[in-house]
Parts: C-alpha cells; structure tokens; sequence
C-alpha cells in the first residue's frame, strides 16, 4: 500500500506529526518499534512539566502557549492528562535568565505573578529557598501526564484513519535523492511519498553520517520520594511545579499518590536507548536526596518510591531539529527534543506537517544548518 508520508517513531513528536498529516488529508503511516510511551523512549514515563517561562526564547513560550491549548482539546475529547499545578521559577539576586523570563511573559500577556522572598516564604512554607530572593509564579501551568498522554495522541490518530503498525525499521540502503520505499527489520517494505523520522535517540543510530556528531544522547535520572502519612502539603493545589535552573534541578508535587518526583536536569554521561541499562546509580540517587535535603528538609530522609532512567537527545544548544535530509530530498528529520521538547508535541506536529505538505515555515533555529557539533547549552 502506498502512503503520503510514513512517520518513524511514535513519541510525541511523531504522535502529533502523524495526526496533523492525517488531519491535513494526507494518508499516513506510524511506525514505533516499542510501541508509544514505551519506557525507553524520550516520551516515556509518567509526568513532565510544561511551563510559558523560556528566558529570551520567545519562540518556544508561544509554542508552549499553542501547545497547551491543543492538549486540552485532546483532553476534552478523551480524558484530562494535564494537573494545573502551577510552575513556580526560583531565582536569585541577580538572574538573567529569570528575568529574561518575566519580560517574555509580560509581552505574551501572559498569566503570572512576580513573588517576593517574603511571599514565598508565607505561601510555599514546604521549601527552603535557600540563596531564592523572589520567583515567578505560572498559576496556568502544570504537568502532563506524559506516557498516557502520548498514547491518547496515537489512538486519536488510528481514529482519524492513521494506520499503526509496531515495527522497528531497517537504516535507509540509499541516502541520496528521493527514496519510494524503506524496509522494516522484519522485511516489510514501507512504500510512501515521503518519511518523516522523529526517532529521537534513535536519529543519530538511523543516521550516523549527519547526525552522528550532532545529537547527543545523555542518561538522566530521576526520583520519586514517598510522603508522611496523610500529609497533603506537597500534592497538587498546595505545592507547585518548581523549576531551578541556577542548580539545575526542577521538581514535582505528589500526583496520583506517586510522591515527590525530583530530576537533576545537567547533562549526564552518554547513553543508548536500546540496550542502557535503567537502574538508577547510587551517585546519582546521593546527589537527588541532598538537594532534597536541602530544599525540603522535612523530606530529608523520606523513602525512595520510584526511580527512572531515561535520556535527553541533546543538539548543540537546546533547539529542536526539523528539517530536510541534507541529501534526501523526501525524508524528514524531526528531533532534538533536548529534554524540554515533550510539551511542544502539538506545535511540532503542525510544523511538521506544513513544512512536509506545503514548503513553508522553515524557522532558521530548527534548521540542520544551524547544529554545531561543540555543546554549548542555551535552552532549558
């Protein structure tokens, strides 16, 4: 059978691309090996924050704003996967990035409250704010519940016509030109008109040559701590989604009585999604319970619930890739995610699907031209 365009990979990005072609009239393909929210996959595990507050990078707080708005009417339709939590940014005397993020908000006209030390003592008496002169508070923002949210994309997907088929896929035997079909690993041929790969850690596996150097695959950890007995002052509607870029830690309240979920976000060692193994490592579980210890001492010594290892697909500096195979003129790179990507899915989608069917909105940040291989963060 042949298709307008096959998707590779069922993560958020390819999820939401797959469903915006098909809402768009073409016919579409998903292709995922593991299956979508599966636990090795980026978009993988129960929950990750979605917030406007992007420093200077206008760009992703008004797809941050589109995004949420196309979940929700996801949610409408199925069921709600989003927790308003609120998104609680702690800065410091001097904190450019933080400011940078109040100027933005304020220009979105965005929803959000600028909290003194004071007030943030008087209304988040769980945390210590340590060397935290004053914060931001997104009331509107919250948490997607990520594993079950990207499986309702796919199965609004499958309901709109979108074919699923869960296999993984052969690397390219031609990269130059334009290719008519591609083969799965069992022999499949997948014939379409074109093929978007949005593979995440898989891109740099399934390309080597132009990737290779330019996506990053790191390991990452993450925590869940338990709470006191009946206490409710770290769930949702008492504690908020924290963010803490000057140490690079951000946090969750309890949801669904899972506990406390706190992730260091630095870059950890180098990793493979097929076979790493995800078990986290005693130094990474020591340096989660003393930033704990440190900005919630109550929980110093709270009991371990949960644990996930999981991986960021680092470009350069945080920006997304979405562009055109350098040699393939019908294949579609679509990754980079960069371990704030999840949230965006919708906007993606939308992008991708124009840039695929029509040509435009080539934005020059998300280009291949625009990777460099030397790592210098500037996204979170």
């Amino acid at each position: 059978m042949f298709y307008d365009v096959a998707v590779i990979g069922a993560g958020v990005f390819g999820a939401w691309t797959a469903d915006q072609l098909k809402l768009a009239g073409a016919s579409v393909l998903l292709l995922d090996a593991y299956g979508p929210g599966n636990s090795r996959a980026s978009s993988g595990g129960e929950s990750r924050i979605i917030r406007l507050g992007y420093g200077p990078d206008e760009i992703y707080s008004r797809s941050s704003q589109r995004s949420l708005a196309l979940w929700q009417q996801l949610f409408e339709k199925t069921e709600q996967l989003f927790q308003k939590t609120g998104v609680l940014w702690l800065a410091r005397d001097h904190d450019p990035y933080c400011e940078a993020t109040l100027a933005t908000l304020q220009r979105l006209n965005a929803n959000f409250e600028r909290l003194d030390e004071n007030e943030l003592v008087r209304r988040f008496p769980q945390l210590d704010f340590g060397p935290t002169r004053w914060g931001i508070l997104e009331p509107d923002s919250g948490v997607l519940l990520a594993r079950r949210a990207v499986q309702a994309v796919v199965a609004q997907a499958k309901a709109s016509g979108v074919e699923y088929v869960e296999e993984a896929v052969a690397p390219l035997k031609s990269t130059h030109g334009t290719i008519s079909s591609m083969q799965t690993i069992s022999g499949r041929e997948i014939v379409a008109g074109q093929f978007v790969f949005a593979c995440g850690p898989w891109l740099p596996k399934l390309f080597p040559e132009v990737l290779g150097e330019l996506i990053h695959v790191t390991r990452q950890e993450v925590v869940f701590f338990g709470m006191p007995p009946g206490d409710e002052s770290f769930s949702r509607g008492v504690m908020p989604a924290w963010i803490d870029f000057n140490d690079l830690v951000y946090g969750l309240p309890n949801l669904d009585g899972r506990g406390i979920k706190i992730a260091i976000d630095a870059h950890g060692p180098e990793f493979d999604p097929d076979s790493g193994e995800r078990v986290v490592s005693a130094s990474g579980l020591d340096a989660v319970r003393a930033y704990l210890a440190k900005r919630i001492p109550r929980l110093a010594n709270a009991p371990v619930m949960e644990t996930r290892v999981c991986q960021y697909e680092n470009t350069s500096n945080g920006d997304f890739l979405i562009d055109r195979h350098p040699m393939c003129e019908n294949v579609w790179l679509v990754g980079g995610g960069s371990g704030h990507g999840f949230k965006h899915g919708p906007m993606v989608g939308e992008y991708v699907a124009r840039l695929v069917l029509e040509g435009v909105l080539k934005e020059p940040r998300f280009t291949l031209a625009s990777k460099e291989r030397v790592q210098h963060r500037k996204v979170y």
